[in-house]
């Protein structure tokens, strides 16, 4: 302590070890070269520019044009999530100032930031009222403005809304504005009214595809093309959502080939066997079988908000019910949803539900 007070310099060197054989060497230099830090496959294979952002031709295009003249409008993506938004917009700030002004020049704010009135008030608009250069380290011109991304902005209050009007428009000379969010509906309209509006839309199942096998194929992992596509379905459009399960799949089989039961564990799916077995059970009129079928279903660990899910699809593509039948099931089918996420016991919804289900098969007995 005294020799740090009188400003010594401590050695911050390892210590040296002994080999085996007696000679002294350095601890930590066995010469193993570094090992990259191992990043999550959704972060590793996201869109570095804007060229990569894959099916939002309409949004890249703009972007691309922007990019060209170093100009923008403030923006506002909407759409399903997995489908690039952040990605984006990320891409294009990097391009827009390099690697090395992107820190200083970008402020994102996620929903798992505090981003009350307050937050506008002070930390938005204190970064939107500094000014910076018109010029790059390595010579390629640079906007004069910068960039303030509120992903998740639909989770914002209306007050925190409408304390970032005026700081849109009293700023505009030296701040440019990204609103990401899934619910448009939920921004304000004087917000809207300020922004370009780009709607993500859903990925095609061909699009996604595609990008997973590529994946595969850069990290070396066996899946048939057979399962890709059952990876897409159950991801609902989702890619970042299929990146995921494709890691934790890759990780699960330990370098074996991936099949549809590993998928189906992963995701959380009910197999299909399971959903017939429910289906077989409305259609015999018993309610103990049914009952027993359905504790059977909760025991498992399978969530209840899935099997509703699921059993939409199922009821819809039913060819033996009705179209009355149908809805009758549907509108159950909502009723048992809205009750699950008011936070109602799985248990007694889905017997509820299956009921339903039975009184509407058993008719046509």
């Amino acid at each position: 302590m005294q020799a740090f007070l009188k400003g010594t310099s401590i050695s911050t060197k390892p210590p040296l070890t002994k080999d085996h054989r007696g000679v002294a060497a350095t601890a930590g230099s066995s010469g193993e070269n570094k090992k990259a830090k191992p990043v999550p496959w959704v972060e590793k294979y996201r869109p570095k520019s804007v060229d990569e952002v894959a099916f939002q031709d309409e949004v890249v295009a703009v972007l691309k044009k922007s990019l060209e003249g170093a100009d923008l409008p403030n923006l506002l993506f909407y759409g399903p999530p997995g489908t690039g938004k952040t990605s984006t917009i990320l891409a294009a700030a990097r391009e827009l100032f390099g690697p090395e002004l992107f820190r200083s020049r970008v402020l994102e704010l996620n929903a798992s930031d505090e981003r009350g009135i307050q937050v506008v008030r002070e930390k938005v608009k204190n970064f939107a009222q500094l000014t910076v250069s018109g010029s790059r380290s390595d010579g390629k011109p640079c906007p004069p403005f910068k960039i303030v991304i509120l992903d998740e902005a639909d989770s914002m209050t209306s007050a925190a809304q409408a304390a970032l009007r005026r700081t849109m428009e009293k700023e505009s000379k030296t701040t440019r504005f990204c609103l990401i969010c899934n619910y448009v509906s939920r921004i304000i309209e004087p917000l809207t009214s300020r922004c370009s509006k780009f709607r993500f839309k859903p990925l095609s199942d061909k699009i996604q595809q595609q990008r997973l096998l590529d994946i595969a194929e850069k990290e070396n992992v066996q899946i048939s093309n057979e399962v890709i596509p059952y990876l897409v379905k159950v991801s609902e459009g989702d890619l970042r959502k299929a990146i995921t399960f494709l890691q934790s799949a890759t990780r699960l089989t330990g370098g074996k080939e991936i099949t549809e039961k590993v998928i189906t564990d992963i995701a959380g799916v009910i197999p299909a066997e399971i959903i017939n077995g429910i289906f077989a059970a409305c259609q015999s009129g018993s309610f103990d079988r049914l009952e027993a079928v359905v504790k059977d279903l909760i025991d498992e660990g399978h969530a209840a908000t899935q099997l509703v899910n699921q059993l939409h699809d199922v009821v819809v593509e039913n060819d033996d019910l009705s179209d009355k039948q149908k809805s009758i099931i549907t509108e159950k089918l909502a009723e048992v949803d809205k009750c699950l996420a008011d936070g109602a016991d799985e248990h007694l919804q889905l017997i509820s539900l299956c009921a339903t289900v039975m009184q509407q098969l058993t008719q046509n007995c």
